[in-house]
């Protein structure tokens, strides 16, 4: 069969999209989305190109025009604004107005009559002047009509000169004919969200450790009282893990303990008892006068609070009674707790999200999240998605964003990377990584690339915690002070989003002989801090955030670049901005235990600098200054002293009045 109508024109390999346009990219206000595709069509017409982008639910589509390059292939970009969802698609068509001029303009330097040329030219000149406007429309149907008298009268050299006139052209390209063209479909989608999601400092702490009395139980006052420290270091997001009422069920000791005394606070994971259950504020932390306080102070501080979201429940929980069918049965009828093998946990019941209720279970999830938010919570941390369906993911969270397309999700999902990879494509906004154990320069620059210069930039965004309250990664336990730096540094400048878990800044490394995982751990118990210990490293997170505030370019999540360091214990890498007025340069020794000195390769072309030319790095973190000229720079790094650079690259300006300074 013949067909009756197909596209004229071939679109094709549309990037970015994420398998196929199955899930959307994503960016915040003011993101550039950069646009590659090829383009071509049988035949030799020139073509034209654009992007065409809207808020989903908008008529009228924005348009940026693409620019032809090599082999076929297409380039352009367009910035997206508002939060919520957009999409994005490519229009191309022939230009038959550009192909006529093309071809008369050489047929005319042969001579001969043109005549038949001319009426085409014509035929296309008036179809897009029926799509002009007001003004543009007279002046171009009096532009074709005096041609038409040029054509009548035989004067063909002048007819050609006025219908590829510039003023034609640019009436032209304003009103193309796009009938031979053709759009790809279906459009593909951004989720767009809060710049917070691309570039944040996450501090967690537990709040019934924020008393100042040995072993009492701390409450919301204390933490308002402990808010400004955590401002003061240059945090923007406090997360807490779960504050809901805790099962006396099966309760937990200290260190994990089957065996819980009296006094034992039991683990902030196991929700739910007489009090409530997800909907509920532990007793002891205070009621919700004092919830309001707290987020009162965070919102004076500009803080947002990132709210441990915990699918857990104790035997105890006010869901268990009202809906067993939610939860996994033995054979025997008793219902199931967690394991994680060799780990158990006694105190804790999963909920089954395949069970027969599961509109009732589904709804409840997201009747839980809605109640936070409405409470001031901003951002979700979310415990252990790997192990619950994707596609309660993808739903709960479109969900949620239909009322509050703000509201951040992190994925704490340290499991196989194609499902880490596959819950930030289902809508988190923020994931776990393996920066955690990544300690060499081939394991640094390898998986960095990956997030930051690969397809997994369009939609997954890393946030580089340090440590957490279940790892205490072997690297710190055994590199002391130096090691704590070290990752400081590479967590805060690698990414634009990290965190570290409260007791970091004080080099807590005392761990369970053999394991990732804290000795006292403070899941099972209260802990209390002297905050201003001579050793603790907190005056070096303050400077580290400052200059993240301060620098656009630490700002940036995308596209590290690494340098070549001759020493394989140094990593160097720079981030700069798109217009090149801020470059940052950083320097890292990998070995907490030995002095490391290195050449590093610095590349004075990207950075707009002369081969020749003498330029100053500034240390973020000491406020020293240094010149340095050429390509090659000597750097010599300390862990007892100096065991990372933070540069920021300033070029030498001079001036007629005899000014000198750098910028």
């Amino acid at each position: 069969m013949v067909p009756q109508d197909y596209p004229r024109v071939i679109i094709e390999a549309l990037q970015p999209q994420i398998d196929g346009g199955r899930y959307p990219i994503k960016r915040v206000p003011g993101e550039k989305v950069l646009v590659n595709i090829d383009i071509y069509k049988e035949g030799h017409d020139k073509l034209a190109a654009v992007v065409k982008y809207r808020r989903l639910g908008d008529r009228l589509w924005q348009e940026r025009p693409l620019v032809p390059l090599d082999n076929d292939c297409w380039h352009g970009e367009f910035t997206v604004g508002a939060l919520g969802r957009w999409e994005y698609t490519v229009e191309a068509y022939a230009e038959r107005y550009l192909s006529w001029v093309d071809e008369i303009t050489k047929k005319s330097a042969q001579g001969g009559n043109l005549t038949s040329e001319l009426l085409e030219g014509l035929v296309i000149l008036k179809a897009s002047a029926a799509l002009a406007t007001k003004e543009d429309k007279a002046r171009m149907n009096a532009s074709i009509l005096a041609i038409e008298e040029l054509v009548a009268a035989g004067e063909q050299d002048e007819a050609i000169s006025q219908s590829t006139s510039s003023l034609m052209h640019r009436l032209m390209l304003k009103y193309p004919d796009r009938s031979e063209g053709a759009t790809l479909t279906p459009a593909l989608e951004i989720v767009v969200t809060r710049p917070l999601a691309r570039f944040a400092a996450w501090y967690e702490f537990f709040p019934r450790s924020q008393s100042t009395v040995p072993g009492q139980y701390g409450t919301l006052k204390d933490c308002c009282k402990r808010l400004p420290e955590i401002k003061k270091m240059g945090f923007d997001v406090v997360y807490l893990p779960p504050i809901h009422p805790i099962g006396h069920a099966f309760r937990k000791g200290k260190n994990n303990n089957l065996i819980a005394g009296p006094d034992d606070v039991g683990s902030p994971w196991a929700i739910g008892n007489e009090h409530g259950g997800h909907m509920a504020l532990e007793p002891k932390l205070g009621n919700w006068k004092d919830w309001a306080k707290f987020v009162a102070t965070c919102r004076e501080l500009e803080i947002e609070i990132a709210l441990d979201y915990v699918m857990n429940c104790s035997p105890d929980h006010p869901y268990v009674a009202a809906h067993p069918d939610w939860f996994y049965h033995r054979p025997d009828g008793s219902i199931k707790y967690a394991e994680n093998p060799p780990k158990k946990y006694q105190d804790v019941y999963p909920l089954n999200f395949g069970t027969e209720d599961r509109a009732g279970l589904w709804q409840e999830m997201l009747k839980i999240f809605l109640f936070w938010i409405d409470k001031g919570v901003t951002t979700f941390r979310v415990d252990n998605p790997h192990t619950k369906p994707v596609e309660f993911w993808g739903w709960v969270i479109d969900k949620v964003h239909q009322q509050h397309p703000g509201v951040i999700f992190l994925a704490e999902a340290f499991t196989k990377a194609k499902m880490m990879r596959l819950l930030a494509k289902a809508g988190f906004t923020q994931s776990y990584t393996y920066f955690t154990w990544r300690n060499t320069k081939h394991e640094l620059t390898e998986y960095v690339s990956e997030l930051t210069a690969g397809p997994m930039k369009e939609y997954y965004t890393g946030n580089f915690f340090a440590n957490t309250p279940d790892i205490l990664p072997t690297l710190l336990q055994i590199g002391g002070r130096p090691a704590f730096i070290m990752r400081t540094v590479l967590a805060a400048t690698l990414s634009s989003v990290y965190g570290i878990y409260s007791g970091y800044e004080l080099c807590e490394n005392e761990p369970i002989p053999g394991k990732e995982e804290y000795l006292d751990s403070e899941k099972y118990e209260i802990k209390q801090r002297d905050w201003n210990a001579p050793h603790s490293i907190a005056p070096l997170i303050t400077r580290i955030n400052q200059a993240r505030r301060e620098h656009p370019a630490l700002q940036t999540y995308n596209d590290v670049v690494f340098l070549h360091a001759e020493s394989p214990a140094v990593l160097a890498y720079y981030k700069m901005t798109e217009d090149k007025s801020d470059i940052i340069v950083c320097v890292v020794n990998l070995d907490p235990f030995h002095k490391h000195h290195s050449f590093i390769h610095v590349p004075l072309q990207q950075f707009g600098l002369g081969d020749d030319e003498t330029y100053q790095v500034h240390d973020l973190l000491t406020d020293e200054r240094y010149l340095w000229r050429g390509s090659r720079a000597y750097v010599e790094l300390d862990p007892h002293g100096d065991i990372a650079h933070i540069f920021a690259i300033r070029r030498w300006q001079h001036y007629e009045n005899g000014f000198d300074y750098f910028v």
